[in-house]
């Protein structure tokens, strides 16, 4: 197989990552985008820099919203950032299991984003990552995972995407060493 099916994904949240919030006394740069019904009714939308955009689709990996924006997410976000409509991870309605893992201190996405997954190596960005889903992760996907932890009060950053972007290119020349692509 070859193309898009075997590079990484990157699972991406939109809360923290890309809108940050959190800090009380900072104040955030708001971008100017195309004005839309949504951007009307969350003024929030305005502190997505536009050029997130072109930054992620840099990285060598297939984006995947993995946000409870949903649809949203390519509806409002996509387009203030440049980006195509991307697949989502739909969430499954709230289980035991899964009420059972956030007891546990297991995020409520940690499970559903491994079976997403099927083996493919992935990075997780998100503001509510812990040591325990990276434990999880471990025990539970077969192939390379990054769960990286975005500061919700700055959102990505120029550190993160060096992070992210090394793990990545690591990841695909794995890969194409072992011959698996």
């Amino acid at each position: 197989m070859t193309g898009s099916a075997q590079r990484p994904l990157l699972f991406l949240d939109v809360d923290g990552p890309l809108i940050p919030f959190g800090a009380p006394s900072h104040r955030y740069p708001t971008y100017q985008a195309v004005s839309s019904p949504q951007a009307e009714a969350n003024p929030l939308l305005a502190r997505i820099n536009p050029d997130h955009g072109a930054r992620l689709m840099t990285l060598p990996c297939e984006l995947v919203w993995a946000t409870s924006w949903m649809d949203d997410a390519n509806e409002c976000i996509a387009p203030r950032m440049g980006l195509p409509p991307l697949a989502i991870v739909a969430w499954p309605d709230e289980s035991e299991t899964e009420q059972q893992d956030e007891r546990d201190g297991l995020h409520w996405k940690t499970r559903t984003l491994v079976t997403w997954a099927a083996g493919r190596p992935f990075a997780w960005i998100d503001d509510e990552v812990t040591d325990k889903d990276r434990t999880w992760v471990s025990a539970h996907h077969p192939g390379p995972a990054l769960l990286h932890r975005i500061d919700p009060r700055t959102g990505l950053t120029e550190a993160d995407y060096l992070i992210i972007n090394q793990w990545l290119r690591g990841t695909s020349t794995a890969a194409l060493s072992d011959g698996s692509t």
